[in-house]
C-alpha cells in the first residue's frame, strides 16, 4: 500500500514538473521573441490604408481595402517588394477578409464616408491568380450590416455582429454562416452581446469573439469599449462568455489563433489618442490572458497572419481616427 502511494506521489510531481516547464518555456519563448521591422529589398512600400485587410495567399501578401478606393498592395515574399493589384470596384472598409481557394472574399463591409457609412449589399472576392475582383451573392437584405468579425472553418464562413448605421446606430447580436461552395446564407443563434470593430479567430472549433466597442457617433465612437470575451462551439451551436475579460479594452484589433492562444493586436480607444501596441494573448486551455512584446508601431484597422513560423503585421492607422495612415510592416 505504502509502495503504491509513493508511486502516486511521484507520478503527481512528475506531470506537475512537466507542466510546469512547458509553462516556462512558453514563457520563455515568448519573452525571448519580438516584433521588428520588414524592409524591403528595393524601397518599395504598400500603398497607405487602414479599416483595410491584410491577409496571405500561397507566398504573397496582400493589403487591400480600406476608405477611398485603392489597388491592391501585393507583396512578393521571394522578391521582398511590394507591386500594385488591381482596383476594387467600389469603396470597401471596415471587413474581417476570408480566404479561400486563392479568393480573398470581403463579407460584412462597409462603404462610404464617417459616420454615415451603409453595409455593401453584395459578396465580393478578389481572385490573387487573375487579378480580378468579382460580384458575388447577395446577402439577404435583413442581415446586412458592416464590422463584422468573419471566420472560416470547413468552407463555411461565420459571420458575428456587426453595426447597420455606419457609426451611429443598429449594433447588432446577429451571427449567420455562409457556405462558399453552394452560397447558402444561414441565420445562427445569436451572440451574447452586440459588437462592431472587431475581429474573431477560430481555433478547435470554436469562435472566439474578443475585443470591440458600441460605436455611437458623433459623442460615444470610441468610449464604450467591451471587456467580455464570448465563444462559439460550431459542433454544440451554442455560445458561451468567459470568465476571464480582454485585460487592456480596445477596439479596431486584430485577432487570431497563434499555438493554443488567441491574440488581440494593437486596437483604438477613448483612453489614449494614440493607437494601442498591446499584444495580449487568451490561453485557450487555460482560458487565461498572457502578455506578448508590444509592436513597435501602435496601429488598427488592419490585419495579421502568421507564414512560415513568423507573424506579420502591416500598414492601419497610427492614432485613434483615420490619420496618419501607416506604410510599415512588422514581424514577430
Amino acid at each position: 500500500m505504502q509502495r503504491s502511494l509513493v508511486f502516486l506521489v511521484l507520478i503527481g510531481v512528475s506531470i506537475c514538473l512537466s507542466a510546469c516547464k512547458t509553462r516556462q518555456n512558453t514563457i520563455s519563448e515568448v519573452e525571448n521573441k519580438k516584433w521588428e521591422y520588414v524592409i524591403t529589398s528595393d524601397g518599395s512600400h504598400p500603398i497607405k490604408r487602414h479599416e483595410a485587410a491584410f491577409v496571405v495567399v500561397g507566398d504573397k501578401f496582400y493589403l487591400l481595402g480600406g476608405r477611398g478606393i485603392r489597388n491592391v498592395s501585393v507583396y512578393d515574399t521571394n522578391t521582398n517588394s511590394w507591386s500594385t493589384g488591381k482596383k476594387p470596384p467600389l469603396e470597401f472598409h471596415h471587413f474581417q477578409p476570408i480566404v479561400y481557394q486563392n479568393n480573398i472574399y470581403v463579407i460584412g463591409a462597409m462603404t462610404g464616408q464617417y459616420p454615415n457609412e451603409t453595409p455593401v449589399p453584395n459578396i465580393y472576392y478578389y481572385n490573387t491568380s487573375l487579378d480580378i475582383w468579382v460580384k458575388d451573392k447577395e446577402i439577404p437584405f435583413e442581415r446586412r450590416r458592416g464590422s463584422t468579425g468573419n471566420s472560416i472553418k470547413d468552407g463555411v464562413v461565420y459571420i458575428a455582429c456587426g453595426i447597420v448605421n455606419g457609426h451611429k446606430s443598429g449594433h447588432q447580436n446577429w451571427f449567420d454562416s455562409y457556405e462558399l461552395n453552394n452560397k447558402e446564407w444561414t441565420v445562427l443563434p445569436n451572440a451574447p452581446r452586440a459588437r462592431d470593430h472587431f475581429q474573431t479567430a477560430e481555433l478547435n472549433g470554436k469562435i472566439y469573439a474578443v475585443g470591440g466597442r458600441l460605436s455611437k457617433a458623433p459623442n460615444a465612437t470610441f468610449t464604450e469599449t467591451i471587456s467580455e470575451v464570448d465563444v462559439y462551439n460550431i459542433e454544440k451551436k451554442e455560445w458561451s462568455t468567459l470568465s476571464d475579460d480582454l485585460p487592456t479594452e480596445r477596439a479596431g484589433s486584430i485577432t487570431i489563433a497563434y499555438h493554443n492562444d488567441i491574440l488581440v493586436i494593437g486596437g483604438e480607444s477613448g483612453t489614449q489618442n494614440t493607437a494601442h501596441n498591446e499584444v495580449e494573448g487568451l490561453n485557450t486551455l487555460t482560458e487565461k490572458w498572457h502578455t506578448y512584446p508590444s509592436l513597435i508601431q501602435g496601429r488598427h484597422g488592419t490585419g495579421a497572419f502568421l507564414f512560415k513560423g513568423s507573424m506579420y503585421i502591416a500598414s492601419g492607422c497610427g492614432n485613434r481616427g483615420g490619420s496618419p495612415e501607416l506604410t510599415t510592416m512588422e514581424k514577430y
